[in-house]
């Protein structure tokens, strides 16, 4: 698959802070432009929610020049007992040069040194998503091992696949669950 990456700037990848702020539409708009494109999973954001992530430094940012390529956050459950690594965005122009797996690393570290207890989760329907997460020690899991907290699966509401999280009462879905325990796991 052919990409459009200009070699020339260079690409960074961070946590976020206040003044990524601004970035917050941007990155939805992305979110959204991917989930249209997939036609499956994919829940849209809020840029109100996703400033917030950017501001409290719970999320990981990606640069070219001045230009957002990539994006995911972090969101605790239950009392900090789960991390959820969600919205994990990549620009379509910087897809297929491993810019997600850095993403997905550095948001993995963030969620451990915050919550060095948690057990680490997330959704997806990508298979390329999958491979990273099981490289960084997830193993998939029905959705009886993640999170409980109604708020949560309140987030898949505009999904277009929650009717199908619905009717089978958040035991499973399109997505793939996988779980990262770090009682179990050593990275």
């Amino acid at each position: 698959m052919e990409t459009t990456v200009d070699t020339k700037q260079e690409i960074v990848v961070i946590e976020s802070g206040v003044i990524h702020t601004k970035y917050a539409s941007e990155i939805c708009e992305m979110i959204e432009t991917a989930a249209k494109i997939r036609g499956t999973g994919i829940a849209k954001r809020n840029p109100l929610y996703i400033a917030q992530k950017l501001q409290e430094g719970k999320s990981i940012i990606a640069f070219s020049g001045d230009k957002v390529i990539g994006f995911c956050y972090i969101e605790t459950w239950e009392h900090e007992l789960y991390v959820a690594n969600s919205g994990l965005i990549v620009h379509p122009d910087y897809r297929y040069v491993g810019l997600a797996k850095q993403i997905k690393e550095k948001a993995y570290h963030l969620s451990r040194k915050r919550y060095p207890k948690a057990k680490l989760f997330g959704l997806t329907t990508s298979l390329a998503v999958m491979k990273i997460n099981s490289d960084l020690g997830y193993k998939p899991v029905t959705f009886s091992e993640l999170t409980t907290d109604q708020t949560f699966w309140q987030g898949c509401a505009s999904c277009v696949n929650y009717d199908i999280l619905q009717r089978t009462n958040h035991k499973m879905c399109l997505c793939t669950g996988m779980l990262c325990d770090p009682e179990k796991t050593q990275k």
